[in-house]
């Protein structure tokens, strides 16, 4: 396939503010690596069931497979030729049909704090707004007297909660404030603090695995390193099982020639908190799963339930 005016490439994406910055992110990327004309590649914009559905938790309404369903339909139907994710968003175990063929280089994956200046600056007692198990165990872990409540809908409407008073405070993910041009806003929070969600911050490209054509196309924009930190990552969650009620979160980054991968699991409450690291290779899905049964080894029955049904 070569993208032109007459036929272009089709991406695919969530039409909320952030996920259409991501996508115009991919096109300029593919652009830039091809020499493509504008008009080679199209933007498909769609509304997820995430999306659709403002009032509940994610957890409570299918998990992650609201975001990236209706994307994966449009895959298989070939009404569009790739999708962009959020890859915090793109469940674990997927059908074999498709098949995350890039990165894009990985953005900040710490959270920011919006409302206060810091976690221990928050008022005793202080409401805060989030839908994330992750965020609300480490939040109580750090001040069990914090008080977490669901938030839903995008950032201007989470910001927009916290103006208002209607929470004291929120948490976001720096990259997704930075992609929509506001990172200004917040204090961050440094992952020796909050360790991040798994893959937080990256962006993946996804396409059919019977297209390897456009995996091809793909190719040259994909982030080795960072694919390779996320691979891991979602390897120690695919060996640590779980849902999206099970707070747990995972960071993996270079360091001295190998990939170090941290990891925690929590209880919903944040009064267990079971922690570790390991080296990896690329690839290696081994190292990840050894980390994820030591977790799960030194961890309470009651945390372990979390994770293993």
């Amino acid at each position: 396939m070569t993208p032109s005016s007459s036929n272009p490439l089709r991406i695919g994406t969530r039409s909320s503010p952030l996920a259409m910055a991501q996508a115009e992110m991919t096109k300029a990327a593919l652009i830039a690596a091809h020499g493509w004309d504008e008009a080679a590649v199209l933007l498909v914009p769609m509304l997820s069931s995430g999306d659709k559905v403002q009032d509940r938790p994610l957890a409570e309404i299918g998990g992650k497979a609201l975001w990236t369903k209706e994307l994966e339909r449009a895959l298989l139907d070939r009404e569009i030729d790739i999708a962009v994710h959020s890859m915090k968003d793109v469940e674990t175990v997927r059908a074999e049909a498709f098949r995350i063929a890039a990165m894009l280089p990985r953005a900040d994956v710490r959270e920011r704090l919006i409302g206060a200046e810091s976690i221990a600056a928050l008022p005793r007692g202080a409401k805060v707004g989030t839908s994330s198990p992750r965020r609300a165990a480490q939040l109580k872990a750090l001040r069990p007297d914090i008080v977490t409540d669901s938030i839903r809908g995008n950032v201007a409407t989470r910001l927009s909660k916290v103006a208002s008073g209607e929470f004291d405070a929120t948490l976001l993910a720096a990259a997704g404030l930075d992609r929509l041009g506001q990172s200004e806003i917040g204090v961050a929070i440094e992952a020796g603090q909050m360790l991040p969600a798994a893959s937080q911050g990256s962006i993946g490209i996804d396409c059919l695995v019977e297209r390897p054509e456009i995996a091809a196309l793909l190719a040259p924009v994909n982030h080795q390193p960072t694919f390779d930190c996320v691979m891991a990552e979602r390897a120690f969650l695919e060996a640590l099982g779980g849902t999206c009620h099970s707070p747990v979160a995972a960071q993996a980054a270079w360091e001295g020639g190998a990939i170090l991968l941290k990891a925690e699991i929590l209880r919903e409450d944040g009064s267990e908190r079971q922690s570790g690291s390991i080296a990896c290779t690329v690839g290696d899905s081994a190292a990840p799963a050894q980390l994820a049964r030591q977790l799960l080894d030194t961890a309470s029955p009651e945390l372990r339930t979390l994770f293993e049904g």
